[in-house]
């Protein structure tokens, strides 16, 4: 039997895994992280933050050139980070890029659950909410997309049928404390899942739902986005899945270190890497995707040593 979390038993996470792996990413270098690019996945640095933020706005950009009214694509983004999403809207405004010509798309990748539903954009930790605020409504209204091709994650089949429909030429995503993307946390440490995490097989198969959030998670969102006021954040949320992840042709991962810490930045760029696909470190899973791109905010990847404070 694999050994309990030391965060939360009653679940599945990193600090189930091998003291062997854990030496093994924590030992890596900033030089050793970008030289772990393999076929399938390739890890990029950037060396000033406004180059990181300023690339990550340009794959919303280069998605979205590549539409047609008989082609239609665009991207699926995230809510952590969010320092790209003015910069989008900035762009295109100074293309005059028309997304309602061009039938763009764009899917949010996740949502808070309360009563058991996604909440509502009057919720002040509304994604949906954000991404129009620093987005979508600062792009002049005759370029805009159409409000129905803005997919958020309400209608949970429609959401997962909506990959279907049009191409997602790219997902991005952050890294959170629990190594996830999107709301795909580890799962309890019940039922079936009780001894063994669920296979890779079997966590890829999961698609668009309402999940429950590791605690590390509700902590983690509560310090980012509350000011540390846990009562805020809801422990539930709807979170895109791998199997519409597996739909996306890109996988695109941002890390700026203001989100994941030294070691776990390290320690999923090596899982992903060595092609070691494990469920309790979700992130990990993107080791059996065909097209990852890591991209790093060189120094804000920072040192995995003893450092106090």
């Amino acid at each position: 039997m694999r050994k309990l979390s030391v965060v939360a038993p009653g679940w599945w996470d990193y600090t189930t895994i091998s003291d062997e792996l854990v030496q093994a990413a924590a030992s890596l270098s900033v030089e050793d992280i970008a030289q772990l690019s393999r076929p399938g996945f390739k890890v990029v640095m950037y060396d000033t933050i406004e180059s990181f933020y300023l690339a990550e706005a340009l794959e919303y950009i280069e998605a979205w050139k590549q539409s047609t009214p008989d082609n239609p694509c665009g991207i699926c983004g995230p809510i952590g980070p969010t320092e790209q999403l003015p910069l989008v809207a900035q762009i295109v405004n100074a293309l005059d890029m028309n997304l309602a010509k061009l039938d763009a798309h764009f899917w949010g990748m996740d949502e808070w659950v309360e009563d058991g539903k996604s909440v509502g954009m009057d919720h002040p930790l509304s994604f949906a909410k954000c991404d129009l605020e620093m987005c979508f409504n600062k792009i002049r209204p005759e370029l805009r997309m159409p409000m129905e091709n803005l997919h958020f994650p309400i209608d949970l089949q429609g959401y997962s049928d909506s990959y279907d429909q049009a191409t997602c030429k790219l997902m991005q995503g952050g890294q959170g404390d629990v190594k996830h993307w999107a709301f795909n946390d580890p799962l309890k440490r019940e039922g079936e899942f009780a001894e063994e995490a669920p296979t890779p097989e079997q966590y890829r198969q999961l698609g668009t739902r309402v999940v429950d959030l590791h605690p590390m998670t509700v902590m983690q969102n509560a310090r980012t986005s509350g000011g540390g006021n846990i009562s805020m954040v809801p422990t539930q949320a709807v979170t895109v899945g791998p199997r519409e992840t597996w739909k996306s042709e890109k996988v695109s991962i941002w890390q700026a270190g203001c989100h994941d810490n030294a070691f776990g930045m390290r320690l999923t760029s090596f899982m992903i890497s060595k092609g070691l696909a494990d469920s309790a470190v979700p992130m990990s899973l993107l080791a059996d995707h065909p097209n990852v791109q890591f991209n790093f905010f060189r120094p804000g990847i920072g040192p995995c040593e003893v450092e106090m404070h």
